[in-house]
């Protein structure tokens, strides 16, 4: 059966899956909408954890930026992962106690403020939209790769099939359809690495593979990527790094905290019985999110190599070392119908020279020896995971699986923010704070409608996304980081912080990171349109946008604690609600109910 119609196939039938699952689970009250019933199993609510933490900046972005970054884009593995780790110790549990359906409805009752939850809608939604952008990125990428069109095609279908399972399912179809998500995405991510790394280096398990011998000539894998690039200009792929090793302290501290943050994610430990079913929820979600983050940087790095054997043939500077244009494999024909792989023939030779043209010293020799007049292949490092299986030549249901695997990760984060989003709008500023009389099935068609404005929206910002899938989404962390997280464990661990002193860190706090990151990107993300005019990059101590949360949100604890110095004190009744929270009495015995 050729790779077409295999692949029609295989992500038809994940498709009906899908909305089979969200068509019987479909929502019929606000408690089915924001937290599943409630009583969702700790297993079952920790692979649909995972799932939709395993973004499209995961599953495709993640392994393109190592492939292309090498030890620097491991700020990713450590800030993702360790941000889980914040998240299951110092969040999950207190707020499950808490028992409210959303992030801002916290804030609002712990700081006993209204104007705190509208600032708190208002941080969700900015994080929320930005992150589903770069979920956007992911679903252009895959469908315009299984359907062999333009990415703005695959991008328009993707809006279609997230906005019909996400607004009929609520959480509750949401959640099982996350779990049948997570064994596609994991089975697809999985089983490629171990073909390519058994081609490579005999080794079945990947990350073992990694640091093996290669198959071909006895030497050390990443021995022999260092080896190819430094050949071709490029920076040793074991040594390179993001910027300043400052940089990527902070971009690392910056993901973990944002992690902490998100509320899509803390929205899952309200669907489950009790405190001790969440943290038992947030131990299984590091488990099957580990299963994938251990194998990415040998994805990654396979990736490269296979990537620079295609291209390159012979030793650099031989008349036949680069690979004819017209001889290009039909891997590449496909990746070029997408716009997302393009190449310029820009000294006329028919060959495809792909060095790096950003390496002065190397292109001067390079211009002066052989003639070339600069780098002619643009690769989108979002499709890596993607090619890789077709780039090494692996059999046609695995690469269909991959496909498949793609769209699962994609559409599972981006049902889960549009929850979000839609909870927030909904529950949190019309039921919350303008209808409070507003009956369960008009709350519902609120968060429907909200849910699909959101998809218009982030889909239209998605057709000319700020950066590459993780990027974009490094922007949410950032944005998280700075705003919710800082108000969060304030509110959990510090008493006496009083209203004013959470909202004006708040503000503070997502202020100072959206100046920093328009000031770079432009406003809306649009070039030449930042606040302070020309400025140098990465300004404040050679950090980048991406990386600015950490930050904000210092900023946001510092104001928050010299505005409550300087303001009346926070009641006695809510400090007591906070100790309760932190330590509360006979909570291995109780079962909260969804209020």
């Amino acid at each position: 059966m050729d790779l077409s119609t295999l692949t029609y196939l295989v992500v038809g039938a994940t498709f009906a899956l899908y909305i089979g699952i969200a068509v019987w689970a479909r929502a019929k009250s606000t408690g089915d909408f924001y937290v599943a019933g409630g009583n969702i199993h700790p297993v079952a609510n920790g692979m649909a954890t995972a799932a939709d933490w395993m973004s499209a900046a995961s599953f495709i972005s993640m392994a393109g930026l190592i492939a292309f970054n090498g030890y620097g884009a491991s700020v990713f593995l450590m800030g993702w992962t360790g941000g889980y780790v914040l998240l299951a110790m110092l969040l999950a549990p207190y707020l499950r106690k808490f028992g409210k359906f959303t992030v801002p409805e916290f804030i609002g009752e712990r700081y006993y403020s209204d104007t705190a939850r509208v600032i708190a809608v208002i941080c969700l939604v900015l994080a929320s939209i930005t992150y589903v952008i770069g979920q956007m990125k992911g679903i252009g990428v895959a469908f315009s790769r299984f359907l062999e069109t333009d990415y703005d095609t695959g991008l328009y279908i993707g809006m279609g099939i997230v906005f019909f399972y996400a607004v009929i399912g609520g959480m509750k179809g949401i959640t099982y359809t996350q779990i049948a998500q997570y064994v596609v995405l994991i089975t697809a991510y999985t089983v490629p690495a171990i073909f390519i790394s058994l081609h490579l280096t005999g080794n079945p398990i990947p990350p073992l593979g990694l640091g093996d011998q290669m198959l071909s000539d006895g030497t050390y894998l990443l021995d022999k990527l260092d080896q190819t690039l430094v050949d071709l200009g490029f920076n040793q792929y074991t040594t390179q790094v993001m910027g300043s090793k400052l940089n990527m302290f902070v971009y690392t501290l910056t993901l973990m905290i944002g992690t902490a943050g998100l509320p899509h994610v803390i929205m899952r430990f309200f669907t489950v019985r009790s405190v001790k079913d969440a943290r038992s929820s947030a131990g299984w979600a590091l488990v099957f999110i580990s299963l994938l983050y251990l194998v990415a940087p040998a994805v990654g790095a396979m990736a490269r190599m296979n990537l620079m054997g295609t291209v390159q043939t012979g030793p650099v500077g031989q008349a036949d070392a680069n690979l004819a244009y017209a001889e290009r494999p039909d891997w590449f024909k496909k990746w070029e119908t997408t716009g997302l792989l393009k190449f310029e023939d820009k000294n006329g030779d028919g060959r495809i020279q792909y060095y790096n043209d950003k390496n002065p010293e190397f292109a001067q020799k390079a211009e002066q020896e052989w003639g070339w007049k600069g780098s002619e292949l643009k690769v989108d490092r979002d499709i890596m995971v993607l090619a890789n299986p077709e780039i090494a030549n692996l059999p046609n249901w695995v690469i269909a699986i991959v496909v498949a695997g793609g769209l699962a990760a994609a559409l599972s984060t981006a049902a889960g923010l549009l929850l979000a989003i839609a909870s927030a709008i909904s529950h949190d500023l019309l039921k919350g704070l303008m209808i409070r009389n507003m009956s369960e099935k008009s709350e519902l068609r609120a968060s429907r409608i909200a849910m699909a404005t959101t998809v218009l929206v982030a889909g239209y910002l998605g057709l000319n996304p700020p950066d590459f899938a993780a990027g974009t989404v490094a922007i949410a962390f950032g944005l998280a980081a700075a705003s919710l997280f800082p108000a969060l464990i304030m509110g959990i661990f510090f008493k006496h912080i009083n209203k004013e002193g959470a909202i004006w860190g708040m503000v503070a706090g997502i202020s100072i990171t959206l100046l920093y990151v328009f000031q770079h990107k432009g406003i809306m993300f649009i070039p030449g349109t930042s606040f302070l005019g020309d400025m140098p990059a990465n300004w404040f101590f050679g950090i980048s946008p991406n990386a600015f949360g950490a930050v904000g949100a210092v900023v946001n604890f510092v104001v928050a604690f010299l505005v409550t110095k300087m303001t009346s004190p926070c009641p006695v009744h809510i400090q007591d609600l906070v100790e309760d929270i932190r330590v509360p009495k006979g909570s291995k015995a109780s079962v909260e109910g969804a209020h």
